[in-house]
């Protein structure tokens, strides 16, 4: 109650001082295309800070690209806007909610965004669980003819799942099971169900068996040609990303710490890594050392890509395709993993050295990499072959067949 009084007065605020700007918005003033999508997400995508916004970004860059018009809000408080990432969108050539006020000098809230734009709007794409509850309400009663996509992300159900196994809390599997019935009961609704990967298509249908309602869209990655890479030679070291919003790498940072990197140690004590992410907790930061350091959020990670020797991900659990393997791969970067990480990647005849589900195994496939230039090369070589399933052509014709 305390918290609705609190936030009524703030939007009463912020409409007074919009008024005083005389900050009146039209959104649907730009309209330039025949087909439009609203896409809503828990916030405006920071496409360089975590996975999930770059994949979203990268999304709302090809629907653009196909001359479909993008509205694009995020589920923040009306007073919560990171101005940067908003022009960004706008650049772009989205049109992007963010606080104004009508010609009557009412603020527009969420609800009279969609409300303004959904006439115009074909297809609403609501992106993660939890919004997609929230938001088809609101967009059936509005427009029940209006074509929803719950976009999964990834398999929340499994990735609660499988951190509940591998720490034996019994209140991670409840918060599994709840998201299970939230996730089935999103697919019922919707009119295409949008996963990450083939592999969890597969884990879907162990509940949920409509084919023709599911489609894959995973990561979209494009390899970078570089006419001048940095040699085996003069590369060294090891590197992981991963934004640590994100409980997995939170786990993944510790297992390095604890077990992975003592052990590289005792074979090749000059090895070092840097640990790159935004938001890293106290817990992390504590671990920074010279030759464990953490660096936390970087602006340009390619220096980092382009100069280290291995990128380094033991992931115990998570869900869905794994942005951080795809960024390696990316840059050429032979990395190592683990089966959660590799998921949704086929490495072929590279599988076994890429891939390490012990400790031991991860160390001696890093001491492999890091020793053998002839091995490196060739994994380095192929990783354009890996991305292929993931080009921006390919996830490009599958977008294309949601909205033609």
């Amino acid at each position: 109650m305390l918290k609705s009084i609190k936030l009524y007065f703030r939007l009463k605020s912020l409409a007074k001082k919009l008024k005083k700007q005389k900050k009146e918005v039209d959104f649907t003033g730009d309209l330039k295309c025949k087909t439009n999508v609203i896409i809503i997400d828990t916030k405006v995508p920071e496409y360089n800070k975590d996975s999930g916004s770059r994949r979203l970004t990268e999304i709302v860059k090809l629907l653009i690209k196909n001359n479909v018009g993008v509205f694009l809000m995020a589920d923040f408080k009306e007073y919560r806007f990171t101005t940067d990432y908003v022009q960004y969108f706008k650049d772009l050539g989205a049109i992007v909610y963010e606080p104004g006020i009508d010609k009557y000098g009412k603020l527009i809230s969420k609800n009279d965004f969609i409300k303004q734009v959904l006439p115009f709007a074909d297809f609403v794409w609501l992106h993660r669980p939890e919004i997609f509850a929230k938001y088809y309400p609101v967009v059936k009663k509005m427009k029940p003819a209006a074509k929803v996509f719950f976009d999964m992300v990834d398999f929340h159900y499994l990735r609660f799942k499988r951190e509940s196994e591998l720490t034996g809390n019994s209140d991670i599997l409840k918060k599994a099971d709840k998201f299970l019935k939230l996730e089935l009961d999103n697919c019922r609704k919707a009119d295409k169900i949008i996963v990450i990967s083939d592999l969890e298509k597969e884990s879907l249908k162990e509940f949920y068996n409509e084919d023709s309602k599911i489609i894959s869209i995973g990561n979209i990655h494009q390899f970078i040609e570089n006419k001048n890479p940095v040699s085996f030679e003069n590369r060294k070291d090891l590197l992981f990303i991963g934004g640590f919003d994100h409980k997995p790498n939170v786990n993944a940072v510790n297992y390095l710490a604890e077990e992975i990197m003592p052990l590289l140690w005792k074979s090749n004590p000059e090895i070092s890594i840097s640990i790159i992410g935004s938001n890293p907790p106290e817990e992390i930061e504590k671990l920074n050392s010279e030759k464990f350091r953490i660096v936390g959020y970087v602006e340009d990670v390619s220096p980092y890509f382009l100069n280290s020797r291995i990128f380094v991900a033991p992931l115990l659990y998570g869900a869905g395709i794994k942005g951080k393997i795809g960024q390696s791969l990316e840059f050429g970067l032979p990395l190592v993993t683990t089966n959660i990480g590799a998921e949704g990647f086929n490495f072929e005849e590279n599988r076994n050295i890429t891939v390490g589900n012990t400790s031991r195994e991860i160390v001696d496939n890093i001491i492999s990499l890091y020793q053998n230039k002839e091995l490196w090369e060739k994994i380095s070589a192929d990783s354009k072959k890996v991305i292929e399933p993931f080009s921006n052509y390919t996830i490009e014709q599958k977008i294309v067949s949601l909205i033609k």
